[in-house]
C-alpha cells in the first residue's frame, strides 16, 4: 500500500520531518517573565507525543516589548534556556522535531490575555509603550505606537539576532520568524499600517526592508544546515494592503536569502478586516507562493485527515499547519493514519496496546 502524502518524510536541508504535520504556534499566554513551564512542557510534549512531525513554540518574544501580554514566552535573556533545553530534548525524544517561533508584537503588545478581554494595559498598571513602523494605533482601544527610529530599528534587529543564538543554545532545529497577523514586522511589510517616508516606507523594496535585515541578522547566527521558515500574511483583505502578488514576490527574494519554508496565513494589520473564513480559505496562498518554488506550508481550519492528505496531494502545499484541531486532540495523527488506511505509523510503546489493527 503507498503512503499517503500526510505521512511522507520530507527532508529540508538536514533536518528530516518525519510527515507533513506541524503543530503551528498558539499563544498560551501562561509564562512568568517569559520563562516556559510546566504548562509549555506538557502542552507541547503531547503534541510531540501525538505524532507531529514539528512542534513550535508559541510566538516568543525577542524582547519585553515585544510581548503581546506580559504572560507571553520569551528568548530575551540567557536564563529562559534552561527551561526550554528541557522541552526540546523531550520533543526529540519521541520523535519530533523542536522549533520555536520568533516575535515581536509591535502595536498590538502591551494588551491582556484574551479571556481577559484583550485590553490595552497602561504603563500604570504594567503595561509598556508599544512601538511600530508608524504612530497609527491598531483600533481605537489600542495604544498609538511610538514611530521606531534607526536606533530602535537597529537594535530590534539586535535582538532578534540574539535571540536565534538562544534558540540554537536552547535545542531548537527550526526558526520560524513572525511576519504576520498584524505584529511589527507586518505592519512595516503592509502599507496600510507603515507610512514612513524613509528607506524603510513607501515602496514595495523599502516595505520589506526590515524583515530582510532581519533574516540577514539571524542568518549570521543560524547554521546553514538547520531550516528558517517565515510566516506571512499572505493578503491583508483589504483594499491598498498587501496581497497574495506581494506575497509571490516577497517569496522569490527570500528564497534567495536563504528562508526555506513561507508559512501562509492572512490577515491580521486591520481590527475591521472582513475575512472570509472557511476551511481551506488560506491554501490559495501556500499554492500561488509555492509556483515560485518554495516550500510552503497551509494553515487555517484545516481539521480532517482526507482534507489535508488532498492539499497535499493538490501540489498546493507541502506541509499542513495545523493549530486549534491539535489543541482539541493532540493526537490527531494517529486518527488521521487510521481514516487514510495507514498502518505503518509508530506509536509510543506505551501506548502501543491502543493501537487499532485490522
Amino acid at each position: 500500500m503507498s503512503i499517503p502524502l500526510l505521512f511522507t518524510p520530507l527532508k529540508i536541508k538536514s533536518i528530516t520531518l518525519k510527515n507533513r504535520i506541524v503543530v503551528s504556534p498558539m499563544c498560551q499566554y501562561s509564562s512568568t517573565d517569559g520563562f516556559a513551564n510546566d504548562w509549555h512542557f506538557v502542552h507541547l510534549g503531547s503534541r510531540a507525543v501525538g505524532g507531529a512531525a514539528l512542534v513550535f513554540t508559541e510566538a516568543t518574544a525577542v524582547n519585553p516589548e515585544g510581548r503581546i501580554s506580559p504572560h507571553d514566552l520569551g528568548i530575551w535573556k540567557d536564563e529562559h534556556i534552561a527551561s526550554l533545553k528541557k522541552i526540546t530534548a523531550f520533543i526529540e525524544k519521541n520523535g519530533a522535531v523542536p522549533g520555536m517561533q520568533l516575535a515581536h508584537a509591535g502595536r498590538k503588545a502591551s494588551v491582556t490575555e484574551p479571556w481577559n478581554g484583550d485590553k490595552l494595559i497602561p504603563i500604570t498598571d504594567g503595561g509598556w509603550k508599544t512601538v511600530g513602523p508608524s504612530s497609527i494605533p491598531f483600533s481605537q482601544e489600542k495604544d498609538t505606537p511610538l514611530e521606531l527610529d534607526q536606533a530602535g530599528i537597529n537594535k530590534i534587529i539586535a535582538d532578534f539576532k540574539a535571540a536565534a543564538k538562544r534558540v540554537l543554545d536552547a535545542g531548537f532545529k527550526v526558526i520560524e520568524i513572525h511576519g504576520a497577523h498584524g505584529y511589527l514586522i507586518n505592519e512595516f511589510t503592509s502599507p496600510l499600517s507603515n507610512q514612513r517616508t524613509d528607506k524603510y516606507g513607501g515602496s514595495f523594496e523599502n516595505r520589506i526592508r526590515f524583515l530582510l535585515e532581519i533574516i540577514d541578522a539571524i542568518k549570521t547566527i543560524w547554521p546553514e544546515d538547520y531550516p528558517l521558515f517565515l510566516r506571512i500574511s499572505a493578503s491583508d483583505w483589504a483594499d491598498n494592503g498587501w496581497t497574495t502578488d506581494d506575497s509571490v514576490r516577497l517569496a522569490t527574494i527570500v528564497k534567495e536569502r536563504g528562508v526555506d519554508v513561507m508559512d501562509c496565513s492572512s490577515g491580521g494589520v486591520l481590527s475591521d478586516a472582513k475575512i472570509p473564513a472557511k476551511p481551506n480559505y488560506q491554501v490559495p496562498f501556500a499554492d500561488a507562493v509555492r509556483k515560485t518554488g518554495m516550500l510552503t506550508g497551509a494553515v487555517g481550519i484545516i481539521v480532517a485527515a482526507k482534507q489535508a492528505e488532498d492539499i497535499l496531494k493538490n501540489g498546493q502545499a507541502d506541509l499542513i499547519f495545523m493549530a486549534r484541531e491539535l489543541l482539541r486532540d493532540p493526537y490527531f495523527p494517529f486518527r488521521a493514519a487510521r481514516e487514510l488506511e495507514y498502518d505503518e505509523l509508530i506509536w509510543p510503546v506505551q501506548y502501543e496496546r491502543a493501537k487499532r489493527k485490522k
